[in-house]
């Protein structure tokens, strides 16, 4: 296992994160045990969770995700090889049961989300604190096109960064990373954080994976120059990319399966282009997932690579491609079929 800095910290974690979306929805409170156990032995020290999981979020298992964790033993017993990292919820159509649906990324709301984030982990500190995604209105969650509503702008960057300033003096956070943003979005975060001397985000947590390399486009310019790397996130297109959604296939208890909200990676384009990666590992005598995997890993603009997974098989695999280096020949293959139809899957 390769293990990298986190931006300008002093943190170093593993090149593969481990993803609990599914925690509390799909697997119970042993299952994510026995998967925290698995990864931990396999070298695995950081682990990337979020209040509002698991997903898809609703109020009978809101914060279910941070609970499993914070009963897993060895949070404690191994604390200091352990970088864990949890993400406050932004504005949205969440409902009520969410700090009475006044959400925002100002004081009041970031202080209380730490707080409860704590006390479902049983921890003193948490390592990294993501935004999961901005308070003002802006292009994320597939959404390409910019529309300016300066109206709806929410808390200002500079009042949120004043708290996070406040909770890292206060010891209770380590360091901060941003989810869901725009390259305007982290450069405003980083030239405030400067000019204040406030603390500096660590990392961006967006999508990429070979049907979405949108963050290709601007963003990893942004985290190369600036230190801030990409903590990549559905690197298997909601496992779309295994190829077991091909031929109209509906596996049972997959995600794709049980929530039509996460149709995007199955469009036509999308399914189109999953068919050619899937002949490319085939012909590379590789599995789909572990191609797919290793690709994301490699890029020289990531930090680390979340894997999720509801079954031990598939998390042993998604680990194993820790491991799989691929060749010029194989990098140039799968550059052909992206630019046949590039990001089919925004």
């Amino acid at each position: 296992m390769d293990y990298r800095p986190l931006g300008q910290t002093d943190i170093k974690v593993s090149s593969l994160c481990l993803g609990t979306m599914t925690w509390g929805e799909q697997n119970s409170e042993a299952e994510a045990h026995q998967q925290l156990d698995y990864a931990f032995e396999r070298g695995i020290n950081f682990f990337d969770t979020a209040e509002m999981y698991p997903v898809p979020p609703k109020k009978e298992t809101f914060s279910k995700t941070e609970q499993f964790i914070g009963s897993w033993p060895k949070l404690k017993s191994h604390r200091d090889k352990i970088v864990l990292a949890t993400k406050v919820v932004g504005p949205g159509d969440l409902g009520s049961y969410i700090r009475e649906g006044n959400v925002h990324l100002d004081r009041k709301n970031i202080i209380q989300a730490v707080e409860d984030s704590l006390t479902r982990l049983n921890l003193d500190c948490i390592d990294l604190y993501q935004l999961h995604w901005p308070d003002r209105s802006t292009n994320f969650f597939g959404q390409l096109g910019y529309t300016h509503q300066p109206e709806n702008d929410g808390a200002s960057i500079l009042e949120t960064l004043e708290v996070l300033d406040e909770l890292k003096k206060a010891g209770k956070v380590k360091s901060f990373g941003l989810s869901n943003e725009t390259p305007w979005g982290t450069m405003e975060f980083l030239r405030i954080a400067g000019e204040k001397e406030f603390p500096r985000m660590a990392s961006i947590q967006n999508p990429y994976n070979l049907l979405n390399r949108v963050y290709e486009i601007a963003m990893s310019e942004v985290s190369q120059r600036e230190n801030a790397g990409l903590l990549a996130y559905s690197p298997m297109a909601f496992g779309a990319l295994s190829g077991k959604y091909l031929a109209g296939k509906k596996p049972e208890g997959a995600r794709l399966t049980l929530w039509e909200r996460f149709s995007r990676y199955t469009s036509p384009r999308g399914v189109a282009a999953t068919e050619k990666y899937v002949a490319l590992a085939e012909k590379f005598e590789i599995s789909p997932a572990m191609l797919s995997l290793a690709f994301v890993t490699s890029r020289p603009f990531v930090t680390s690579n979340i894997i999720g997974a509801t079954k031990m098989d598939q998390l042993k695999e998604n680990i194993d491609s820790a491991e799989l280096v691929l060749s010029d020949e194989l990098i140039g293959a799968i550059e052909e079929i992206h630019l046949s139809d590039p990001n089919p899957c925004p």
